[in-house]
């Protein structure tokens, strides 16, 4: 571990001085600093989701994927250390992380995350990252294009119902994006479909997507586009796009989405702006008197380089977090932890 540690900080340190190539930008001087960095892992990493311990959040941990045919779920701790590894996965993307669905008379938080190379999503139990999903559930099926990438999941506030929203590498516009409801039979958790929505530009893909539990909203990123919101509830039937916006500031790829919950209806929406390694930051409740329109509330440049996913909590992690953790992937093969307050520092500067 100690070797891959020293190989990714290496690939770090030629980041600040070198682009990748004529689109990435190097990490400019004025970056946020992260607080911790996590061990690196063997492939590729792509995208992270913060389990929050229910007794006791300084026990909090971060789940991410490494994308490679001989990949997995990895468990960290909030000091950046590799606890665990899921069974081998082929090529998973993106995670996310939802709490208790109900599976043989319990309740059992989750960790979903799609497996390209199977057209499946997979589904484990947190926080011991163990398979409860049979082998697999098939997703997009009986379509040409299938290839899963990105995925959020949806508690539904009223019911409690957990949905998964998984996006794909190419898809037809109007229903690019599928909607399962989760739920279990005997020991293991099962997903039918309920919706299919979601316009497409064509641009690249969409792989970025992200739910607002509380306000009911899911929003994904069409790659070079922009980010498009809609209602998440599948039984509202609306498959109306809600908005679209970040459509101009983006080097090239508008990517990961975090959602920062400042009060149940107020707070910040993150977007990865991939090849500027920055954040783009949005109000949450939208602009004053008008939800569904989207100013750019700051830019915050950081040490991730060409960041695909990231996530947020508000919630007191212990010292080092009393204000939250904002998690975000690094070439690197590493994730980047941050304290919150860095960020929210950079947030009131850009509003001045």
């Amino acid at each position: 571990m100690k070797n891959k540690s020293l190989v990714a900080l290496l690939l770090l340190a030629l980041s600040f001085t070198a682009c990748k190539d004529d689109k990435l930008a190097a990490v400019a001087p004025n970056a946020l600093k992260p607080t911790t960095v996590t061990e690196a892992l063997p492939h590729d990493t792509d995208d992270p989701s913060i389990w929050i311990h229910p007794t006791d959040a300084s026990k909090s941990i971060i789940v991410g994927t490494d994308k490679d045919t001989d990949g997995g779920l990895y468990a960290f701790d909030l000091n950046g250390k590799i606890l665990k590894k899921s069974i081998v996965l082929q090529r998973p993307n993106n995670v996310d992380i939802a709490y208790g669905l109900l599976i043989d008379g319990k309740k059992i938080d989750i960790a979903v995350t799609t497996e390209r190379e199977t057209n499946k999503i997979r589904i484990f139990s947190l926080p011991d990252l163990k398979p409860i999903d049979n082998g697999g559930i098939p997703v997009f099926e009986g379509e040409q294009l299938r290839d899963p990438m990105g995925i959020s999941l949806y508690t539904r506030p009223g019911d409690k119902k957990i949905f998964a929203i998984v996006g794909r590498k190419s898809g037809p516009s109007g229903s690019y994006l599928w909607q399962y409801e989760l739920a279990g039979s005997g020991k293991n958790a099962t997903a039918k479909v309920v919706r299919k929505f979601g316009a497409y530009s064509g641009k690249k893909e969409i792989e970025a997507i992200a739910v607002d539990n509380e306000l009911g909203f899911v929003y994904y990123c069409d790659e070079q586009f922009g980010i498009r919101k809609y209602n998440a509830d599948p039984a509202l039937n609306d498959n109306k796009e809600l908005a679209i916006f970040g459509k101009t500031g983006f080097k090239a790829d508008n990517e990961g989405i975090a959602i920062y919950k400042k009060t149940d209806s107020t707070g910040y929406i993150l977007v990865s702006n991939q090849q500027a390694n920055t954040f783009m930051v949005y109000p949450r409740e939208g602009a004053k008197g008008k939800a569904n329109e989207y100013p750019l509330l700051a830019e915050i440049p950081t040490s991730t380089v060409e960041c695909d996913g990231a996530d947020v909590t508000n919630v007191n992690l212990g010292p080092k977090y009393k204000n939250g953790l904002f998690v975000a992937m690094s070439n690197g093969m590493t994730f980047h932890y941050y304290t919150w307050d860095l960020l929210q520092k950079r947030i009131d500067e850009g509003k001045k």
